[in-house]
């Protein structure tokens, strides 16, 4: 026997189908104003370094999307709509790209964050097998939202101009747990990402001061031990044991110095 009343429930519930599916349909492109106000980025690239893609972030408090915490409660947050921007070589070792802080559209998009950043050229040369390495990665925000990749220190930055200016190193560490690997990293002043929080932000110049003369390597324990970390070999011939498993940026810093001024 059919349930009339179970029956008259299937158009109402087509319906509800359909406005879902054309709500996924909507238009989220970008239409920039070609006289709009732009960020300008400059990104100044040492011979021995190698740039890494931008990843640019938009945010749309039109087109919202929908997150849950961790009891399983449903929260709207603002859309997002990323992708990667070519940095062009402007002049010598200058590259940049100019990107507009709204997006336009139907969903009226908003510039929301820059992510770049640079790894070490050649790492071959310490050898056939010689991966790349992380390190020498920023994050600029311009909005409140936080950034798809929260790691590292986080520095607050006031008005339209952000001069990154940072020293690097070269680590190169060895693994054996899991398999051996060998990479060339950077060591800086923190580890992962540096994040400016710079809403004002229109000019980014940034300039990793790269020093391939002073290299820390590291070794890490072949087997997991109690009390047993990651050994650091320092280019004055110090070696140290640190549980963080980062360079001693500071401690580099110093016989750096050190050395310069005995020239």
């Amino acid at each position: 026997m059919i349930d009339v009343k179970s029956n008259r429930k299937i158009p109402f519930l087509c319906f509800v189908l359909l406005t879902f599916l054309s709500g996924c349909a909507k238009d989220r492109s970008m239409n920039p104003s070609p006289d709009g106000e732009k960020v300008k980025i400059y990104i100044k690239m040492p011979e021995d370094l190698e740039l890494r893609s931008m990843r640019v972030m938009y945010r749309s408090a039109v087109c919202q999307r929908v997150t849950y915490d961790g009891d399983g409660r449903p929260e709207r947050v603002d859309g997002h709509n990323g992708f990667e921007v070519p940095l062009q070589r402007r002049e010598g070792d200058l590259y940049g790209a100019n990107l507009f802080v709204d997006g336009g559209g139907p969903c009226e998009w908003r510039l929301s964050n820059v992510m770049f950043g640079m790894t070490y050229r050649d790492p071959s040369r310490f050898g056939e097998n010689v991966l790349v390495g992380g390190g020498g990665g920023v994050i600029v925000v311009f909005d409140h939202n936080n950034p798809q990749l929260s790691v590292g220190r986080r520095v607050a930055v006031e008005g339209s101009e952000l001069k990154i200016v940072k020293d690097y190193y070269l680590w190169l560490n060895e693994r054996y747990t899991g398999g051996y690997v060998k990479r060339a990293s950077l060591s800086g002043c923190g580890s992962g990402y540096i994040t400016y929080e710079a809403r004002q932000a229109r000019n980014v110049y940034f300039e990793p001061v790269f020093h391939p003369e002073f290299v820390v390597t590291s070794v890490a324990p072949k087997k997991h031990a109690v009390g047993d970390f990651i050994k650091f070999f320092y280019p004055d011939g110090t070696v140290e044991s640190d549980p963080e498993g980062r360079p001693n940026f500071k401690k580099m810093q110093e016989i750096r110095l050190r050395a310069e001024a005995k020239k």
